[in-house]
């Protein structure tokens, strides 16, 4: 995939929190309006459990909303400011953008539950519970959420740096040549994005009393497929003197390493999501594949161990490379 493509997927991403976080905000009191007072209690005495202040339903629904909406294009004000010194960078969203979006998403995401679980089943807003301990969770989730957001926004990847021209490679003594190549599959990135905003509407609805089931064993399914489609759906791979690394997501793991005198060759091959089996980690009669999109694939013969394969572009020079440095060490 293209640098384009990896920012345009990050771009969608950031759209997708954004318009899944508006709609929960306002869904959430309504989707409770049955089992809630006429007005809601929304503000609390500094240092008290007793409420001091209310908002009509419709109020209490609309307000973080416009709030998140402002945030929002605020942000995308000053990102298309920041688009042109930005264009040659070969980032997709910046880590301020991923971090804020995510740290004032979960604050008004939670904000909004403990103001929902506080009148639940209440007669009058005067006798809502108190929301200290919501608060206080929340301001941990978001913080942990806006550095991961950061953190997330930092590992994305430069352009791949060619090692040479040419199939083979002639190392001189005492040169270091790295190889790099990233490739992202846009599907599975959505798909992973719409599956984690089943997961957070679900947490949501279980955090705020609307079912049954606690907000854990409600929200596992889907967070863990959110997680395992969100890991196979992009790849990084390096090829060093140490060897192939492959890392797997937008944190860059879990990875995968093999030694440079580990590997007996590499070699280019021409695969199909047919052929691997399906698409992300794939494991078939050809080993194991890494299948993001169809096409040109790194394939290695390690000593031990099946055949691996990762669809990445330029296989061919990372190919090269691993090839003379294993020779090297056989040397």
């Amino acid at each position: 995939m293209t640098e384009q493509g990896r920012k345009s997927g990050a771009v969608w991403g950031a759209v997708g929190w954004g318009v899944g976080v508006l709609v929960l905000l306002v869904a959430l009191p309504l989707a409770a309006s049955g089992r809630l007072p006429d007005r809601l209690a929304t503000h609390w005495h500094a240092g008290s459990d007793r409420p001091d202040d209310s908002m009509p339903l419709w109020a209490a629904a609309l307000f973080p909303a416009l709030i998140w909406g402002v945030l929002a294009f605020v942000v995308m004000l000053a990102l298309r400011r920041a688009g042109a010194r930005r264009a040659g960078a070969g980032r997709g969203v910046p880590g301020w953008v991923a971090a804020g979006l995510g740290f004032g998403g979960v604050t008004l995401l939670g904000g909004q539950v403990s103001v929902v679980r506080a009148n639940l089943d209440r007669a009058d807003w005067h006798e809502a519970g108190s929301v200290t301990g919501w608060v206080v969770g929340t301001l941990v989730v978001a913080a942990a959420v806006g550095a991961a957001g950061l953190l997330a926004a930092r590992r994305a990847p430069d352009e791949p740096r060619p090692a040479a021209d040419g199939p083979t490679l002639d190392i001189p003594a005492g040169q270091r040549v790295v190889w790099l190549a990233h490739t992202s599959n846009s599907w599975l990135h959505a798909l992973a994005a719409l599956t984690g905003l089943v997961a957070i509407t679900v947490v949501v609805s279980a955090l705020a009393g609307l079912t049954g089931l606690p907000f854990l064993l409600a929200g596992a399914p889907f967070t863990l497929a959110a997680v395992l489609v969100l890991g196979c759906s992009s790849v990084h791979a390096r090829v060093s003197e140490q060897g192939l690394d492959v890392a797997f997501g937008p944190f860059g793991w879990p990875t995968r390493h093999w030694a440079a005198e580990d590997v007996e060759s590499a070699r280019v091959e021409n695969r199909t999501p047919a052929q691997a089996g399906g698409w992300g980690y794939r494991l078939s009669g050809l080993g194991t594949t890494v299948m993001l999109r169809g096409g040109e694939c790194l394939v290695i013969h390690p000593a031990k161990g099946r055949e691996f394969a990762v669809s990445v572009d330029d296989a061919e020079r990372g190919a090269a490379l691993l090839n003379s440095l294993s020779a090297r060490h056989a040397r």
